[in-house]
């Protein structure tokens, strides 16, 4: 049985093993996540724990997929705080454990923060991702425009630079 759902900093800290697993695993298949190898899920611990205390400041929306219970998969929402940019979320971090790829579960993740960005009246998107990675290939196909390419903006895990593609998605309006 397959979930999808938005969680509570409560429900984000008992899900803890399971988070860092999957940041683990993607980071460890290669994925540009800010993190650098090697990386165990214990590594991961500090970085879920700050999520879940977003969350519950309301900066943050967090959602997982859950496959027979266990959470495979997650996307956040970072919710722009600044007086001008009430409008306007960052997208990060949209993550399947590679034993979950596959099922579906980056689009079903996507719609549903997308939907509560815009119940909580954000109705403007962003998102950098590793230019020429997997990811990279399936935000236009979930109506996600390119905006361009910065060159050398981060280091693959295991070292090197790796340019980001830039892109973005108004709220509210047909993909």
């Amino acid at each position: 049985m397959t979930t999808i759902r938005i969680i509570t900093a409560d429900e984000a800290r008992a899900a803890i093993d399971d988070l860092c697993e999957t940041l683990s695993d993607c980071i460890n298949g290669g994925a540009s996540l800010g993190f650098m190898l090697p990386f165990e899920p214990k590594d991961a611990v500090g970085y879920w724990n700050e999520i879940a205390d977003a969350v519950a400041r309301g900066g943050i929306i967090l959602a997982v997929a859950e496959v027979n219970g266990k959470v495979v998969g997650t996307v956040q929402v970072g919710l722009a705080s600044k007086p001008n940019q009430p409008h306007r979320g960052d997208l990060m971090k949209l993550l399947v454990h590679r034993s979950a790829r596959g099922l579906g579960l980056s689009r079903r993740l996507m719609d549903a923060v997308e939907a509560e960005a815009a119940r909580r009246g954000r109705t403007l998107l962003v998102l950098d991702t590793a230019t020429g990675s997997d990811a990279e290939k399936i935000y236009p196909r979930f109506g996600w425009e390119r905006v361009g390419v910065i060159p050398d903006y981060a280091l693959w895990p295991e070292g090197g630079f790796c340019d980001t593609t830039l892109f973005y998605k108004r709220l509210g309006l047909a993909a």
